[in-house]
């Protein structure tokens, strides 16, 4: 029985956005070293990506990486649709991308908080609702968010990312509501 498990386990496929650095590479190492078929997935981070995916080589464990903006609709349906093509399906999403920037309220310009907003909500949006497609079809699934504390207590100097993750977190409770009843 034990090895059933872990052959399920190896047989998993995870994609996880911003995964290249902080957060993101510590989640794609420690999965990969689990067992699971992860790709790793970067926008700016190329060197970071090839650190990791170099890092986990050196231990005999591979990684796919896969460069997307995933703030863009057509580039992050292109991080779901190669990892479908590649492996059939999607078992785990992780929504890590995201950037961050300390600014005063009355700072913030227009195009700072379309990216900040694109960035940490909109990515996750356009993953999840590429991805929840195959999930839906195959009964399974998981999609995971990651978000901040500061979405739920906001923070000064921080604004449009504080809106941005409490947008996220409202999304992923509206989300588990709407797919656990499909």
């Amino acid at each position: 029985m034990v090895e059933n498990q872990e052959k399920n386990i190896v047989n998993k496929v995870i994609v996880v956005t911003g995964g290249s650095r902080g957060i993101g590479s510590e989640i794609v190492k420690k999965l990969a070293r689990i067992g699971y078929k992860v790709i790793l997935n970067y926008n700016k981070s190329e060197k970071c990506a090839k650190n990791v995916e170099n890092e986990l080589k050196d231990e005999g464990i591979a990684v796919d990486i896969f460069r997307a903006d995933v703030s863009k609709r057509e580039e992050a349906d292109s991080l779901i649709q190669f990892t479908e093509k590649k492996y059939g399906r999607i078992d785990v999403l992780i929504n890590n991308a995201g950037i961050s920037q300390t600014k005063l309220f009355t700072d913030i310009t227009d195009e700072d908080w379309k990216n900040m907003i694109d960035n940490n909500l909109t990515s996750a949006f356009y993953c999840s609702r590429e991805a929840a497609k195959n999930m839906i079809h195959n009964k399974s699934g998981l999609i995971i968010n990651i978000s901040s504390i500061w979405g739920i207590t906001g923070s000064s100097c921080e604004v449009h990312y504080s809106t941005a993750k409490a947008g996220l977190i409202g999304f992923t409770k509206a989300l588990a509501k709407e797919l656990r009843t499909i």
